[in-house]
């Protein structure tokens, strides 16, 4: 949800695909993405499409959400008439969808149930932060539907939540993981980030450690990026904290990769790590391999059939257009054959399964070749006809990847 998309060209109001696009519905798996767009407070290092109470302003509001979020999938139930196939995940993102009470939740994935119609066995995942969500909640979520719960942690240690401007206190997300297997939740995932200006190898190591012991199947580590216009970027730019130092970054990512590896969690795609194949995030996978997805909010991103689509950015605006009976959409764009060729290597090269070299162009074979012989992709790999990286070479992943798609 980051960052200002392309200008792209209008979406008609009845939010209809361009044909050859509806042509093609129901030809990759399909999914739906909820972003709730409301946070308590904003963190230092957001750029997300979210707001504050005080940010809000008229016209917007947490109550009326679910409601308005039901609507835009009546409207996708229209475009798509029956023909995307099974949901097979919902995720619920932000902002903060927890701050949402469970019954709004629940209501918006019965919507998707009964306007599109949820796969059985489909994966619902809710993120959390863990000052929002407890024992009752979270059992209320598990009994709408949720089978997997993603808790924002971050860290263990009270200086670095600090300076990430983080709510919640040292222990509540583990005793959060808790409550979630206790109310029967399938998959339990940790967030975790690395590289926050004062943390030092011990703090990022606590982290990892009690994240660990907390039971999860399944972990996220990210590196913190410094997005212009946030909190954390004029605090540096002021010189008050440091920047992140890519080497500080590239220790701290094979500190997880060891660690996580040495207690049962294997990297399945560069920043993810999970305890068995089922552990892994099947919707975040969808996005990685090609599927469709509707993303249901504001600014919500979707992608059908090789249209890609965002939808008005503020609550209000949502709102507005909601209730006009018009598609919330801003913009789209409708992908080449060539671009669509070029985001699959892009995302498959990410994932442990690797890139089928057949998606190459022959400079692209040309780099997986210097690749290997630099070591940051499989010999063994590419002569089965994957490009898959090594240890090094997810360290230098962009740079990688800049080669086989250039």
């Amino acid at each position: 949800m980051a960052g200002q998309p392309p200008d792209g060209e209008p979406v008609p109001s009845d939010g209809s695909l361009p044909a050859a696009s509806a042509e093609r519905i129901g030809a990759a798996p399909f999914g739906v993405y909820v972003h709730v767009p409301f946070c308590r407070t904003r963190c230092g290092y957001c750029d997300f499409n979210t707001y504050t109470a005080a940010e809000l302003g008229s016209g917007a509001s947490r109550d009326s959400y679910a409601g308005l979020a039901i609507e835009e999938i009546r409207l996708a139930a229209r475009v798509l008439a029956g023909r995307a196939g099974p949901v097979q995940t919902v995720f619920f993102g932000g902002g903060t969808p927890t701050l949402l009470p469970p019954a709004d939740l629940a209501a918006i994935l019965l919507a998707i149930d009964s306007e599109l119609g949820l796969a059985a066995g489909a994966e619902v995942t809710a993120e959390a932060n863990p000052e929002t969500v407890d024992e009752r909640a979270l059992a209320e979520l598990r009994a709408a539907g949720f089978t997997r719960i993603s808790l924002g942690m971050q860290s263990a240690v009270p200086h670095v939540l600090a300076a990430l401007d983080r709510e919640h206190q040292p222990g509540r997300p583990e005793q959060c993981a808790r409550w979630a297997r206790a109310a029967g939740f399938e998959q339990v995932s940790l967030d975790l980030i690395y590289g926050t200006p004062g943390e030092s190898d011990a703090d990022w190591q606590l982290s990892l450690r009690r994240a660990v012991d907390a039971g999860p199947d399944h972990i996220s580590a990210y590196a913190l990026i410094v997005e212009e216009g946030t909190r954390l970027a004029a605090r540096i730019r002021r010189g008050e904290l440091p920047m992140p130092d890519d080497d500080i970054l590239a220790d701290r990512y094979l500190m997880a990769d060891e660690l996580l590896a040495a207690a049962g969690l294997r990297w399945y795609e560069i920043s993810n790590w999970a305890v068995a194949e089922s552990s892994q995030c099947r919707h975040n996978l969808l996005y990685w391999t090609g599927g469709d997805w509707w993303g249901i909010g504001p600014g919500a991103h979707s992608h059908v059939a090789g249209t890609r689509w965002w939808n008005v950015r503020h609550p209000a605006a949502y709102a507005q257009r909601i209730s006009a009976g018009a598609s919330p959409g801003q913009a789209r764009e409708v992908l080449s054959p060539g671009e669509q060729a070029t985001e699959r290597v892009m995302l498959t090269t990410r994932l442990a399964t690797g890139c089928p070299a057949s998606e190459l162009t022959r400079a692209g074979l040309v780099a997986a070749r210097q690749a290997v012989a630099d070591g940051l992709a499989g010999a063994d790999a590419l002569a089965a006809g994957r490009v898959e990286l090594t240890r090094p070479g997810r360290l230098l992943a962009d740079a990688v990847i800049r080669g086989l798609t250039g």
